[in-house]
């Protein structure tokens, strides 16, 4: 039975303008949750806001937003069950290509601003025993080549999740990690056309050693991406994490996600490199995959 919209218990998820965040914000909503689903614009708060889902501009980055989604939650009587932090953004570059401003951008969104929200939140979690859901991914389990910022921000989520988690367990609130694989989202198509855009402002040097490698990388991104769950089915998952009554501290989205964290604790590191050398080698344009593969996939 839903309970009255008077009584319902609050929810606040990040990053909920589309995809996995949006889908997330509906199903809570559908649940009996009153949702506070941080939005970036207008046009996105318009376009989310039902029954349920009450959008809040919502930037993690940017302090006084945060404070003001803090004083939003304090400020209202009912009970903070739960934080999803699923706000994101994905950049794919060479370690040697990508400027130190995107490596610091990258951290400051996928890492820092969610400590930020869970920072301001905990106050009002640790008061109603609530819950943090913590939205990883596949790759804070094993990094791609490419992928060594977005890698590095959610392996350092996994870690500032254990921690939490440990120092908030005897205090009555859980944390929880989700880790998505392939989702059917627009975050994969806005990751290609930022990986094209570094790409392009490569050195010739660059374009030469990675041009080949960003291609690749690109083409596995949009066929994982196309063969993926639904952002919908993905929300079930985020949903389960945030109503069971003792949920498991980390739950996959997805066959692959299972199939690689699985893989990541069975297989050596030189094993899943030439997995994962294998795995690419058949996404590399012609002219490129025999250079590339000679001087470098194992």
């Amino acid at each position: 039975m839903t309970p009255s919209t008077e009584f319902r218990e609050l929810v606040v998820v990040t990053g909920a303008s589309t995809g996995m965040g949006a889908a997330a914000a509906r199903e809570l909503a559908r649940q009996g949750f009153h949702v506070l689903a941080g939005v970036r614009r207008d046009r996105d708060a318009d376009a989310i806001r039902s029954t349920g889902i009450e959008p809040v501009i919502l930037d993690i980055t940017k302090p006084e937003q945060v404070e003001a989604l803090a004083a939003r939650v304090a400020g209202d009587p009912r009970v903070l069950h739960a934080l999803v932090n699923n706000a994101g953004i994905q950049v794919n570059a060479p370690v040697e290509a990508l400027p130190m401003t995107q490596w610091r951008w990258v951290f400051e969104v996928n890492l820092f601003g969610h400590i930020a929200v869970t920072q301001a939140l905990l106050p009002a979690l640790l008061r109603g025993r609530g819950r943090v859901i913590n939205i990883s991914s596949v790759g804070g389990k094993v990094a791609m080549a490419t992928y060594g910022a977005y890698a590095g921000a959610k392996f350092a989520l996994e870690a500032v999740s254990d921690s939490l988690r440990r120092e908030v367990a005897p205090l009555g609130v859980q944390v929880v990690v989700v880790e998505p694989g392939g989702v059917r989202t627009e975050m994969a198509s806005r990751g290609i056309a930022t990986a094209n855009d570094l790409a392009a402002r490569m050195t010739p040097e660059q374009d030469e050693r990675y041009g080949g490698l960003i291609r690749a990388t690109n083409a596995l991104m949009a066929s994982g991406t196309a063969s993926g769950v639904t952002a919908d089915a993905a929300a079930r998952v985020i949903a389960k994490a945030v109503t069971t009554r003792r949920p498991r501290t980390r739950y996959t989205i997805g066959r692959d996600a299972a199939l690689i964290t699985r893989m990541t604790r069975m297989l050596s590191d030189r094993t899943l490199d030439r997995i994962t050398a294998a795995n690419l080698r058949r996404h590399f344009p012609k002219e490129a995959t025999r250079t590339y593969s000679a001087r470098t996939l194992p």
